[in-house]
């Protein structure tokens, strides 16, 4: 059946002027949905804002609107990157993920235009059509997410889902497929409202039923076996790049959060990334501080160091025994571009000589597995953005992690909201694999969650402190653990597969115009 009631699928639903002011607000309502506010419906409310845009738009209009929408919610959402290293990298870094966002418009505007010709029908516009600008969304943050130089996974809508009621679906459908039905319900909805006939049932029942079905979905259960005692500590150290320090002062600061445990019986020892700033595998002093802590609490340390082997810098963390040094490693795999290395340096130094200057040290990306094996334990290893990065963890339940340890340094991003905007990426890791998860920071936010994503202990921002803690060992297999990136690979490729049906279409459609001509 083909729906008169809509409104034309050329015609803008709002005038350029206005369409433009919801672009430019879009942004910070969107990030409004993250953390610190962590208002999850604004998400919502922002993405709904952009798509209303893009209705009706041509190919360069989308892209400026696209490109307005995303500066401006980078610009507010990574903020904090500008805290010590000043505009530069700030502004450089959303200028290129809004040129993402302005890319990713343009083809969903060819959708609004393309998708109603070919699918005029009831099903087309209320299923399809929402289903290809909800593949096309998920296909941008993925390729984002990715490229270049392994990518900024960094604003992608499922994070802003942590703690809401929908949080819950990641462990069936991952961070791709959470955001993936974000979207799709702000689609299908949009479309309902833009359907004049039959506005009860059709508007109310579709909008509110797509949205009550997604939440009826139940939650995956979070089986776990046994616990394991770990001992995560926060130095509050003086961690920042740019802090007056000498050699020690932070591993002297871990040592001192840690001595009012000593005497606990734990079986395992954790601290976060780079607590121990004098390498212990080329300095027999760190050595010998580790031997004592491992020595005194009868279990071995975990611990981030940087080190220097074969000529090159990794940034690591060590599986310390006491008597027996590192029995094994982790390096970095996803190391920050422009923050801990600098790809394509003498292209990008004279454009930033000051900030460029500033990166002397690059981390060469590790290549080891990232599971430590503890005897009765398997601990996955997650080093700072690591864990933003989807195929690192999926590698990391490969290699049969029953709990995850996230280590990380978050002492360069202050009071801003970057330490609680990777927590919330952290507790969806543990919702999404099934394990708990040990959120171990330098300077905080530092928690232990469980894998339904409930906090069973924490330390307070800028405090030293230490955690000990029965941590659940996780058992169950997630279908997000299973599927992996799979779904994103799926419904990404709808998206696209959708667009480019639609868009061949609609080339036949103008065929015998130009044969006419």
């Amino acid at each position: 059946m083909r729906l008169s009631g809509f409104a034309a699928p050329y015609r803008p639903p709002v005038p350029f002027w206005l369409a433009l002011i919801l672009a430019l607000a879009s942004g910070p309502v969107l990030d409004a949905g993250f953390p610190d506010r962590g208002w999850w419906p604004m998400v919502f409310v922002g993405v709904a804002m952009l798509l209303i845009c893009l209705i009706g738009r041509r190919p360069w209009a989308a892209l400026f609107l696209g490109f307005v929408s995303g500066v401006s919610f980078y610009l507010v959402h990574i903020q904090w990157a500008s805290l010590y290293l000043g505009p530069e990298p700030w502004i450089a870094l959303s200028v290129l993920e809004a040129i993402f966002f302005a890319v990713g418009a343009v083809l969903i505007s060819l959708a609004y235009r393309w998708a109603p010709a070919l699918w005029p029908t009831a099903f087309g516009r209320l299923g399809i059509l929402p289903v290809i600008v909800a593949g096309l969304w998920t296909a941008r943050e993925a390729i984002a997410s990715v490229w270049p130089y392994g990518g900024f996974a960094w604003g992608r809508l499922a994070l802003s889902q942590s703690e809401s009621p929908l949080g819950g679906l990641v462990a069936w459908l991952g961070i791709s497929g959470l955001s993936f039905l974000i979207v799709l319900i702000c689609a299908v909805v949009i479309e309902s409202v833009r359907a004049r006939v039959a506005p009860v049932s059709l508007r109310v029942v579709v909008s509110i039923g797509l949205i009550a079905v997604t939440l009826a979905v139940p939650a995956w259960p979070a089986s776990t076996s046994g616990t394991t005692t770990v001992a995560a500590v926060q130095g509050n150290g003086k961690a920042g790049y740019f802090d007056q320090r000498q050699p020690g002062d932070i591993l002297n600061s871990q040592i001192a959060a840690t001595m009012p445990i000593i005497h606990d019986t734990v079986d395992m020892v954790v601290w976060p990334e780079g607590a121990a700033d004098i390498d212990p595998t080329r300095y027999p002093q760190a050595a010998a501080e580790l031997d004592f802590i491992g020595d005194a609490m009868h279990a071995p340390v975990i611990t981030g160091t940087i080190t220097h082997r074969d000529g090159q810098y990794y940034n690591t963390s060590l599986l310390w025994r006491a008597g027996q040094g590192a029995t094994d490693w982790y390096d970095k795999k996803h190391p920050v571009p422009f923050g801990e290395y600098v790809p394509d340096r003498a292209f990008w130094e004279p454009l930033a000589p000051n900030l460029i200057g500033l990166i002397q040290r690059s981390y060469t990306p590790g290549t080891r597995d990232s599971v430590f094996d503890l005897g009765t334990v398997r601990a996955g290893i997650s080093i700072c953005f690591d864990i933003a990065d989807d195929q690192l963890v999926t590698d990391m339940m490969h290699g049969g992690a029953d709990v995850i340890l996230a280590q990380t340094n978050n002492a360069d991003f202050g009071h801003t909201d970057e330490n609680v905007q990777q927590l919330a990426i952290a507790r969806l890791r543990a919702i999404e694999t099934g394990r708990s998860l040990v959120n171990i920071s330098t300077v905080g936010t530092s928690e232990v969650i469980d894998p339904s994503g409930r906090t069973i202990d924490s330390i307070r921002a800028y405090r030293p402190g230490a955690m000990v803690t029965k941590v659940p060992l996780g058992t169950a297999t997630t279908p997000a653990t299973v599927i992996s990136r799979q779904l994103e690979w799926f419904v990404a490729g709808l998206g696209l597969a959708g667009l480019s049906i639609a868009g061949l279409y609609a080339w036949t459609l103008r065929w015998p115009r130009r044969e006419r001509r």
